[in-house]
């Protein structure tokens, strides 16, 4: 089962999105939280883990490796400021396929061009 735990305000059709991202690594049992926070929140959290002094629309923070694990497996935490993004939905998809181990500033235009399928389907 995909549980995706909703904070801040999150409606179902984020939820949906949030699925289809993990679907889309193959995953059938795994857990991640989406919150819905301030520009100034999430202006603090890139200063304090990406080391940049500015405002993004969305920042994803993994908690499980690749192992095995005992039960769902727990990718982490998606945050967005709605204020910084045109589309919430392509920024959960977008925050969930990094949770899932996917670059798209290592890859080839993989990620991108998935989360663009991805929003498609929604």
């Amino acid at each position: 089962m995909i549980d995706v735990e909703l904070l801040g305000s999150a409606d179902e059709r984020l939820r949906r999105a949030a699925e289809l991202a993990v679907a889309s690594a193959g995953l059938a049992d795994a857990h991640l939280a989406v919150e819905l926070v301030s520009a100034e929140r999430i202006h603090e959290l890139n200063r304090e883990h990406r080391g940049r002094d500015a405002p993004t629309d969305v920042l994803s923070f993994p908690v499980d490796a690749d192992g095995p694990a005992a039960g769902p497996r727990e990718l982490g935490d998606v945050v967005i400021a709605p204020d910084q993004t045109e589309d919430l939905a392509e920024a959960v998809i977008h925050g969930v396929l990094h949770l899932t181990g996917m670059d798209h500033e290592r890859d080839d235009g993989e990620m991108l061009a998935l989360q663009a399928e991805l929003r498609s389907w929604l």
